[in-house]
């Protein structure tokens, strides 16, 4: 069964969380999202961030067995959809641990999805998706304008034919073969490729107003 992916979260319920779904009422878990997202910071502060869509077939959640109490659970969930950057992350790992003991290969994933998000912010990706053998990175008209495309091709070189590079209408589209690698390497590829796109954004006095 496909995992539930929650638009800039990721998927972050697996097949085996409906009795969590159940419990606490899925409606109220994503309103919970929502304010904590609005929450973030004082209203006169606040700016709209388009969220990163991520859609790929990974076993990224907080298992029943980790974390039985659902109202700690929900707690960390609203802890990994507000981080922000890696320090926040980093963080968000330690408490994690000392709170909870040392986590197992679902919420490792839920890591390593988080952190995917927070530099796919960076750089304005809009969508990560997972289609066959093949991950599409969707920039949004944004982040293509604020983008330099000889600096792309420099990041993606490495990666030979594996990444191909071409347009979407107006937004910039990355897709990556991915056939020949397990989930860790792929996974390991695409939040390499996005984290080191950092280096191609256009310098504030290049980008157009």
């Amino acid at each position: 069964m496909r995992d539930l992916s929650i638009r800039g979260a990721g998927n972050i319920l697996g097949a085996q969380q409906h009795g969590f779904i159940d419990s606490v009422g899925f409606d109220l878990y994503s309103q919970m999202l929502q304010e904590a997202i609005e929450a973030r910071r004082p209203k006169d502060e606040r700016e709209p961030v388009a969220p990163v869509e991520i859609d790929i077939q990974v076993d990224a959640y907080i298992p029943e067995y980790y974390i039985t109490d659902s109202r700690q659970k929900i707690e960390m969930y609203k802890r990994f959809r507000n981080v922000l950057d890696v320090e926040e992350l980093e963080s968000l790992k330690s408490d994690m641990i000392d709170r909870f003991g040392e986590y197992p290969e679902e919420v490792e994933y839920l890591f390593t999805v988080t952190e995917l998000r927070v530099h796919a912010l960076l750089v304005g990706v809009e969508s990560i998706k997972e289609e066959g053998k093949k991950i599409t990175i969707l920039f949004s008209e944004k982040g293509t304008a604020n983008i330099r495309g000889d600096k792309v091709m420099e990041v993606i070189a490495e990666y030979g034919r594996s990444v191909g590079v071409g347009m979407e209408g107006t937004c910039l589209k990355l897709v990556m073969n991915v056939q020949n690698k397990n989930l860790q390497e792929w996974l390991y590829a695409v939040k390499s490729i996005i984290e080191n796109l950092k280096m191609a954004l256009k310098e504030p006095s290049e980008v157009e107003s």
